[in-house]
């Protein structure tokens, strides 16, 4: 039987029948973790009909290890997820049960936003906006290999012997590609706890010519809380005030807001995990792999850490209504029994019964140079990798990995420019032109330290940012188009009240002093007044009713939200200027392109480590040749003379 879309075709072979089924897409997305439901659902919303396929499909979007999303430098990227038109930020609003704006000691480059979600929630969210999406479509099984036509991806196969077509993949493979798991010298092959690993992609990819590696995460002990001595612990309760991920006008947290829990080993916990460090999978050679070093394991922490006697373990709760709990901090792949008896000599813990041990994975990654700026394969036309298949970790990296992903494979299909994102307009930017530059020596891993301007990527206006560029492409919706019209529209108004509104000394001095602050000699505009550290916009309108009436303008249901954006405009706009002529001068190399013009290797005054870097990562541009470890300045100005610069 043959339609249009759809053939199928069973052959009999005397007692065995194999059924081979193909159906057409324009783009199939191999994996629903955290970048595969990103890639799929932004495919689907710019109009590709689009296929995810997974192995469980109760296990879309599992929070694999801490049930948390956000934190240093993840927060901004989960919100210019948001802005872009993603999910993530809308899933963890909805499915949360603590908040927290991190860092909120320090300037507002550094706020970062932080949540812990219910684990089943999240996963049911997710799996109702994807199993709704116009143009999306889902099926359960493990993709074997890719369907080639010369260079470029047409499709791929499955277990089920099934063959579905289409003009664009997106590999998503997260830990699973032939994934091992270790507890002490116990090995378990599973791309998670109790899910089978997925074999024979890596083995194809590299007969093609890509290059993998292995790489190793972990994750902690799971803790029955019925056993737990929390009055033994210090409560770390969350906030519930106006922030909250997704720029979206709804009210966020309806779940009830719980509490994490703090303690400390001891060395009496510490000596036992020695004991264990003979059977350590990372000590004896179990394990030969790359490993997180910004995220280590309690034997780890111990070996390394030796002076140390206690390292600060925090206790996450995994549900709303759930008794597991996450102890983040003690990730581990050591036997049971240590990791059981290191717990019970900790004194809230000294009943402790658990759900199931720590352990480690190993896993295949490629290396992710070998990918262009929209995250395409350079061997394989129309193939996309994202997520830890690239050598990250966390569902933050993978999810803003995913979306661009997702968003260039339907480029591809229906044609356009690459979207590419700057690494002075997003996190999202620096991560991938890190990945495709720099390569990874370790799981990568978002931090602020790894932005050169943390003070223009603030997560309070990732919006303003992307929004635009998103609506552009089609992917933001007018709703959301909308919503940034309207606040930078109130936002404005208040700077520009503020830059014109002239304050006199005898009106304002007595209340500047009750604020704390140096009285006026002069009169001076509002604006001169609210970068002192002592004012806010808030209590300046308390004594300027002027202002007052000005700030109650301000839609009701954003207005704590606006007003904060306007006043670190205000307090900073010194700092931003100063951060944006930076930026603007380095992009000047950004639209310097070099790809395809040079033959590095015949370039004898360029070092040998440079004509090899520069040969193997084939930069786009000057800056990002710049960026490329082993590229000296001279390096640089020796190519930018060959171009007459």
């Amino acid at each position: 039987m043959m339609t249009k879309r759809r053939s199928m075709t069973i052959f009999a072979e005397e007692t065995k029948i194999i059924t081979t089924m193909t159906f057409n897409y324009d783009v199939i997305v191999v994996g629903a973790g955290h970048a595969g439901c990103e890639a799929a659902a932004a495919a689907a919303n710019l109009g590709s009909k689009t296929l995810l396929i997974t192995m469980d499909m109760n296990k879309i979007a599992q929070m694999s290890c801490n049930p948390a999303v956000g934190g240093i430098a993840k927060g901004q990227i989960v919100r210019e997820i948001d802005a872009l038109g993603g999910y993530m930020g809308i899933v963890t609003d909805k499915t949360a049960i603590q908040f927290r704006m991190l860092n909120r000691s320090k300037g507002p480059a550094m706020w970062s936003p932080r949540s812990q979600s219910d684990r089943a929630r999240f996963i049911d969210c997710w799996r109702g906006i994807l199993e709704n999406l116009p143009n999306l479509y889902i099926w359960q099984d493990t993709v074997r290999e890719i369907i080639l036509d010369g260079d470029t991806v047409c499709g791929v196969k499955t277990n089920m012997n099934v063959e579905f077509r289409a003009k664009s993949v997106v590999l998503t493979n997260g830990t699973f590609l032939n994934g091992l798991m270790h507890i002490g010298r116990t090995q378990i092959r599973g791309g998670r706890i109790s899910e089978p690993a997925a074999t024979g992609l890596t083995e194809q990819l590299v007969s093609l010519g890509i290059k993998s590696e292995r790489m190793k995460t972990g994750t902690p002990v799971r803790i029955d809380g019925r056993s737990v001595h929390f009055d033994e612990m210090g409560e770390q309760p969350g906030e519930n005030d106006f922030h909250k991920f997704s720029y979206l006008d709804f009210q966020p947290r309806p779940l009830k807001q719980l509490s994490c829990w703090t303690t400390f080993t001891n060395e009496a916990c510490h000596e036992i995990l020695r004991e264990g460090l003979p059977d350590s999978p990372l000590y004896n050679g179990q394990i030969q792999s790359i490993g997180p070093r910004y995220c280590p394991s309690i034997e780890t922490k111990i070996v390394t850490f030796a002076d140390k006697n206690q390292h600060q373990l925090f206790l996450e709760p995994e549900g709303e209504t759930t008794q597991e709990y996450y102890l983040n901090g003690f990730s581990s792949s050591l036997p049971l029994d240590i990791q059981l008896r290191a717990l019970q000599a900790i004194p809230a813990f000294r009943d402790i019964r658990i759900y199931r041990p720590g352990y480690a994975i190993e896993y295949d990654f490629f290396d992710p140079t070998q990918l262009h700026h929209n995250l395409e394969t350079k061997q394989i036309r129309n193939l996309f990798f994202a997520g830890q298949i690239n050598g990250t970790t966390g569902y933050e990296e993978a999810g803003g990995q995913g979306l661009m992903a997702g968003i260039n494979a339907h480029i591809n299909c229906h044609g356009g420019e690459p979207f590419i994102l700057g690494r002075d307009e997003a996190y999202i930017g620096v991560l991938i032109d890190d990945l495709v530059t720099k390569g990874v020596d370790e799981p990568y891993r978002m931090f602020t330290s790894r932005a050169e301007y943390r003070i223009l990527l603030r997560q309070d206006d990732a919006d303003m940012r992307l929004t635009e560029k998103s609506y552009q492409i089609g992917l933001a919706k007018q709703d959301r188009y909308d919503l940034l019209t309207e606040k930078r529209e109130q936002r404005d108004a208040i700077i520009s009240f503020a830059e014109n509104y002239s304050v006199k000394p005898q009106y304002i001095n007595s209340g500047l002093e009750n604020l704390g602050t140096t009285p006026l000699s002069h009169g001076c505009k509002l604006i001169d007044l609210i970068p002192r550290p002592q004012v806010t916009l808030e209590n300046i309108a308390e004594l300027v009713p002027a202002f007052r009436a000005e700030l109650d303008k301000v839609s009701v249901a954003r207005k704590e939200e606006i007003i904060e954006a306007a006043e670190i405009l205000i307090k900073y706009s010194g700092y931003i200027r100063r951060e944006q002529i930076i930026a603007d001068k380095i992009n000047r190399l950004e639209n310097i392109h070099i790809k395809g013009k040079f033959d590095y290797n015949s370039i004898q005054s360029l070092s040998t480590e440079a004509r090899q870097k520069l040969t193997r990562i084939d930069p786009d541009t000057i800056a990002q040749a710049s960026r490329i470890p082993g590229i000296s300045p001279s390096d640089i100005n020796i190519l930018l003379v060959l171009l007459g610069r």
